[in-house]
């Protein structure tokens, strides 16, 4: 009997010792920061095509990205954090490896992993430069003093620690790379979907993980909320969803002003709503791509 308490004893030690490896951060190197000049105005242009407002918005002020908007989730609720430049309470402190390794692989600022409510595991598919330039953007903003409440996710410590295991499978952080194949604004638009725009983590099914089915890649599924279900995006004008690509950048920079009421439900208003904020040449490249997927 002694010895199979200490044969358990054993067991769950070594258990804890390979949970422990499995699940420990993979931070990218300094040396996977270039040097470079941070582009402001195309950070800007990054931040609305990831729509990080919608979340990040702050409950006293919707134009404000200092977090504290409650985040419903099957999980729990989630305070998204304050992304203005303030040092206490938000990216302040932060260097641009920091950053990135937020982004690209869902670490925190201080160390643990990020819940991936928060889609690093689109951003992972972004040009480093890209990110850069989002933080630069975000730097010129006002600093905003808002401590945002902790999430409010049962037994978070673990759940964090957990998802060291779930981004062996969750997280592909594999570069995106252009289809020779195709054009240069289907590249265009197929890097800003499956990039910064984070299209994927809403209208793509998950399998048994919670990762992406990438095999169901756009096909629709359950919403991220728990409630209701996400359309796909495919097939949109054998559908009748949309006649051809100018109807489609229509919808994008009008929506239910011109009586796109499909766009507007299940979270799309404010999709819409950072959409209409691009260039019109951005919006094209993005139509082409979507009116691609069959």
């Amino acid at each position: 009997m002694k010895l199979n308490f200490r044969a358990l004893i054993l067991i769950a030690v070594l258990g804890l010792v390979v949970f422990r490896y499995l699940s420990a951060e993979h931070p990218l190197s300094l040396a996977s920061i270039p040097q470079y000049t941070a582009d402001v105005e195309n950070g800007k242009f990054i931040f609305n095509v990831g729509g990080c407002i919608s979340c990040h918005a702050s409950p006293a002020d919707a134009e404000v990205p200092s977090g504290g908007k409650p985040l419903k989730t099957p999980i729990g609720v989630l305070y998204p954090p304050n992304l203005t430049p303030d040092t206490e309470t938000g990216l302040g402190g932060w260097s641009d490896l920091d950053f990135v390794n937020a982004m690209q692989r869902g670490l925190k600022h201080g160390g643990g992993h990020l819940i991936p409510a928060f889609p690093y595991t689109s951003f992972a598919k972004m040009k480093v430069e890209d990110v850069l330039d989002v933080k630069a953007y975000l730097a010129s903003l006002p600093p905003v003093k808002n401590a945002v409440p902790q999430d409010e996710v049962l037994a978070l410590p673990l759940v964090r620690r957990g998802l060291g295991l779930w981004k062996w499978i969750g997280l592909d952080t594999t570069a995106w790379v252009a289809d020779p194949a195709q054009s240069e604004s289907w590249n265009r638009g197929a890097y800003l979907v499956n990039g910064p725009g984070h299209c994927q983590e809403c209208h793509t099914p998950r399998n048994l993980f919670m990762a992406l089915d990438t095999a169901k890649a756009f096909a629709g599924g359950p919403h991220p909320d728990g409630t209701g279900k996400v359309p796909s995006m495919r097939g949109l004008v054998a559908r009748g969803r949309f006649k051809d690509q100018a109807d489609l950048v229509s919808a994008f920079q009008n929506g239910e002003v011109l009586g796109y009421d499909h766009i507007s439900s299940g979270g799309m208003g404010e999709v819409q709503n950072n959409l209409s904020k691009l260039p019109e040449a951005e919006l094209r490249a993005i139509a082409e791509y979507v009116l691609s997927l069959k």
